[in-house]
């Protein structure tokens, strides 16, 4: 059982990534219009390569921002159990690397969103659990797959105003990210092992 200052440094981990994305997205929103198209990723232009990190910040409505929220920390909340350095480890992974995949393949408008972010981390709950196939892992993704699975519909070609692409390229980061993180577990624990 962790200690009462580590589940506060999860916790805060958690509010304060999620807080980030409300302030920004509430910036754009109500403030500064212009955000929301300055942190878009647009695919394979150069001007759209600080979308790779600014693309999960900014939303295009109050809707698309509350939509992402619940997920987000759900997912997150999920995901921070390990500690807060795992799991800010887990999100920039999925965020870097479902946004260089969205900028090499994607389709050539403005993404904007943390819904890529929010299928990387069902995509890396339900894939931990496979690699691990320890009892709280498999459960974790036993419960995601059962409130979330719907969820996989999302990665289908759907009308413009959705990012379908950025979903996809999101679900494939979260499952490259658990195999990673998998693959960095194992080597700690055969390393603790022999020493």
């Amino acid at each position: 059982m962790p200690e009462w200052a580590e589940v506060k440094s999860r916790a805060a981990a958690l509010v304060v990534s999620v807080a980030a994305v409300w302030a920004v997205s509430l910036w754009g929103l109500f403030v500064d219009p212009g955000v929301a198209y300055d942190m878009a990723l647009v695919p394979r232009r150069l001007d759209g390569l600080p979308g790779i990190v600014g693309m999960p910040f900014v939303h295009g409505s109050m809707s698309h921002l509350l939509a992402n929220t619940l997920p987000m920390l759900v997912l997150g909340g999920m995901i921070v159990l390990r500690g807060a350095g795992y799991y800010l480890l887990v999100a920039l992974a999925i965020a870097l690397v479902g946004g260089l995949a969205l900028w090499t393949i994607g389709r050539e408008v403005a993404h904007i969103g943390a819904s890529g972010v929010v299928f990387g981390f069902f995509g890396f709950l339900v894939t931990r659990g496979l690699y691990e196939r320890r009892l709280q892992s498999m459960t974790i993704a036993l419960v995601v797959l059962l409130f979330y699975g719907g969820m996989i519909w999302g990665v289908l070609p759907q009308d413009d105003g959705i990012s379908w692409d950025g979903h996809l390229c999101g679900l494939v980061a979260g499952c490259v990210a658990a195999r990673g993180a998998f693959a960095l577990d194992r080597r700690a624990g055969e390393e603790a092992r022999q020493a």
